[in-house]
């Protein structure tokens, strides 16, 4: 299972540098996973520099996979992430949710960058994962 993060989920939407890393990930729907606080992220982010019709469209894209809701579970796993990786509550919650769901995290966020079983693409770098 893949879970790809806000960051890489905009980068994809704006057709940005490193979309086509995300891009066969983002398209095999089947093994998709997306927690619910992504679609809070991009939601919020898509209208802010756009409309709600395109943010609309954006959420409706992602939820070609599966939505994972936070539960009890998942927020204790976060609470344990969050003081072992330093990690704020969010990307917390995110790598509780893929540990869950023993699926790989995709991301530009350079707070993932040295965590097993991520995927991290530096906006800088030159496309490799």
């Amino acid at each position: 299972m893949n879970l790809v993060d806000s960051s890489a989920w905009l980068e994809y939407l704006a057709d940005g540098p490193g979309a086509g890393v995300f891009e066969p990930v983002i398209t095999k729907t089947q093994d998709l996973l997306v927690p619910v606080i992504y679609l809070y992220e991009v939601f919020k982010r898509v209208l802010q520099q756009r409309d709600e019709h395109t943010a609309l469209r954006a959420v409706a894209l992602m939820q070609q996979g599966r939505v994972v809701e936070l539960d009890a579970d998942i927020a204790l796993r976060a609470v344990k992430h969050s003081i072992e990786y330093k990690l704020p509550m969010a990307d917390a919650i995110i790598l509780a949710t893929a540990h869950a769901c023993e699926a790989i995290i995709w991301t530009q966020d350079a707070d993932f960058q040295n965590i097993n079983g991520v995927k991290y693409y530096s906006k800088d770098s030159s496309g490799s994962v």
